[in-house]
């Protein structure tokens, strides 16, 4: 299993297809597709409420890049957000991953994280379940009754200065 420090989009929609095609993640019928979006906020206007879009939050496992030192850094914290809706038969994920600036450079630029197939696909299961949940009224399944990996272990303190995700006040909060 390799683990990527590159931000790589065609990845996770390689996945999303694979879990939604495949596995049948979704099998109601609908289309569904994967959008990236580097600018929204977990906020949603009562205007895109009233058109069905739902906001998921994710804290997922990666790896950092810094491209000027070229360090690299893992963390646990790393934030995914997801903005979701279904309407007529179409579905529409838009998702925000946010960045982690380098201790080392203090440059102010955050760096997209790369992940883990397994995190990848453990990220669009919960994803997918919340969808089941709130656009085709299933019950969610408990996996562990949080969103966090079970094989993450917290070594270092989490340096919020450095967290885009922080700087927005949506770092890895619980929304189950």
């Amino acid at each position: 299993m390799s683990r990527s420090t590159v931000w790589t989009p065609g990845f996770w929609l390689d996945i999303f297809d694979e879990l939604l095609y495949d596995d049948n993640q979704l099998d109601y019928g609908d289309v569904w597709c994967l959008n990236f979006n580097y600018t929204q906020t977990d906020e949603v206007t009562k205007e895109q409420r009233k058109k069905g879009w739902k906001v998921y939050s994710h804290c997922a496992y990666g790896h950092f890049q810094c491209g000027v030192c070229r360090k690299t850094w893992p963390s646990a914290r790393v934030v995914l957000l997801f903005r979701y809706r279904l309407r007529n038969g179409r579905g529409t994920v838009i998702m925000r991953p946010f960045g982690q600036a380098c201790r080392r450079c203090q440059d102010g630029e955050f760096y997209l994280p790369g992940f883990t197939q397994k995190e990848v696909e453990h990220a669009l299961v919960r994803l997918f379940s919340k969808i089941r949940k709130n656009c085709y009224r299933e019950e969610e399944e408990n996996e562990d009754g949080s969103s966090a990996s079970s094989t993450k272990v917290w070594t270092k303190p989490h340096e919020k200065s450095l967290c885009e995700a922080c700087r927005l006040g949506i770092c890895c909060q619980e929304d189950d």
